[in-house]
């Protein structure tokens, strides 16, 4: 007759548990409000970001001359400043929340991945949103109402969709260190008696 099976020595832990610790308990924070949190967090953080690229974002400045406006070889230089600061500025306040969040997340197992995430797509178009609504200036009427020799700054913008992906990648780097570094893999025994040996009967 078979006998039955006996669990395992050992027990999955959660990111960072010692071995021989006991499971850990269920998450004390719903769901929904985990994920609330998440959220509210990096939307504050997104804001907040948005002003920063607002205000540090050197922007090439145009002159005015009889033909509208050109850049100089200078300036010409300073046209992708905005983006250079947008993805600064979104790496390193999602790295910093990332790795924040996810820790205190960690409880969830693998779906505190998909919430980070989540919050740091939401930061990243909160950031483009108001940076674009503080200092998005459009050029042609300004440049219709200025005189030869003026200098006008050029519209913050995004010239490509690349550097909302530098929340994405923060926060995905942040996750992926702490699991990596906290993350215990289940020890393998290194002796073992076969259930056949401790059952049978000895033959004299």
């Amino acid at each position: 007759m078979s006998q039955p099976v006996q669990p395992g020595p050992y027990t999955p832990q959660s990111f960072g548990a010692a071995y021989g610790a006991p499971p850990p308990s269920a998450p004390s924070l719903p769901w929904s409000k985990a994920i609330g949190v998440t959220l509210a967090v990096f939307l504050v953080a997104g804001a907040i970001a948005g002003w920063a690229w607002q205000q540090f974002a050197p922007l090439a400045q145009y002159t005015v001359d009889e033909n509208g406006g050109s850049l100089g070889e200078e300036q010409m230089t300073r046209v992708f400043g905005p983006d250079g600061t947008f993805v600064a500025i979104g790496f390193l306040t999602a790295l910093v929340l990332g790795a924040a969040l996810f820790w205190w997340l960690r409880d969830y197992g693998p779906w505190a991945v998909g919430i980070v995430v989540l919050g740091a797509a939401l930061g990243s178009g909160v950031a483009w949103g108001v940076g674009m609504l503080l200092g998005h200036d459009p050029l042609e009427p300004r440049l219709e109402a200025a005189k030869p020799g003026d200098l006008l700054p050029a519209p913050l913008e995004l010239h490509t969709w690349t550097p909302l992906a530098a929340w994405l990648v923060g926060a995905a780097l942040a996750t992926a260190l702490i699991a990596a570094t906290t993350w215990r893999a289940e020890p393998v025994a290194t002796t073992s008696v076969s259930g056949a040996s401790e059952t049978s009967p000895q033959v004299k």
